[in-house]
């Protein structure tokens, strides 16, 4: 079956069954390596893209389901090859341990950031809960996420004087 999709803005097409994962047309037939696959069944979160502004499951996700839409993955969250406020965040406060569940995280916290500018730290939980880290980084996520609020926060105000 062909598959159309618009992925990090480039339309795409792909022949593939129906049925075939989201995370699988991601990383084996347009090569975007930085999804990951973890539990296979929806639960860990490594393998979160946006499709159609939300966040889903690719390893979950038919991409029947994409036909049509608009994805977005770890990579297209970069502009002009700048680093997203998140990626830079996690760097500076040393989120990455293993890494595997980074993509995942960021991508959940990136759709928090575009439907909430001011998220509390509660908001920010509940937001990366889904998003399973074995090696326990969760307070440093969780501080990452808050630096960019706070960042935001202090250049809106910066533009405001």
């Amino acid at each position: 079956m062909a598959v159309r999709l618009t992925v990090n803005g480039e339309k795409r097409t792909v022949e593939v069954e129906s049925d075939t994962p989201l995370l699988w047309v991601v990383r084996d037939e347009l090569g975007l390596k930085g999804t990951k696959f973890g539990c296979g069944k929806g639960l860990c979160g490594a393998c979160t893209v946006h499709l159609n502004g939300q966040p889903v499951r690719s390893c979950s996700t038919p991409v029947e389901m994409a036909e049509g839409g608009d994805v977005i993955t770890i990579e297209g969250l970069t502009t002009d090859g700048d680093l997203h406020p998140l990626q830079l965040a996690w760097v500076e406060h040393g989120v990455p341990q293993c890494g595997y569940c980074q993509s995942g995280q960021i991508m959940s916290a990136a759709h928090l950031l575009q439907h909430n500018q001011s998220p509390s730290r509660e908001d920010i939980v509940a937001a990366v809960s889904g998003n399973l880290c074995r090696c326990g980084t969760y307070s440093r996520i969780v501080a990452a996420v808050e630096s960019v609020v706070e960042n935001r926060a202090a250049q809106s105000s910066q533009g405001e004087a």
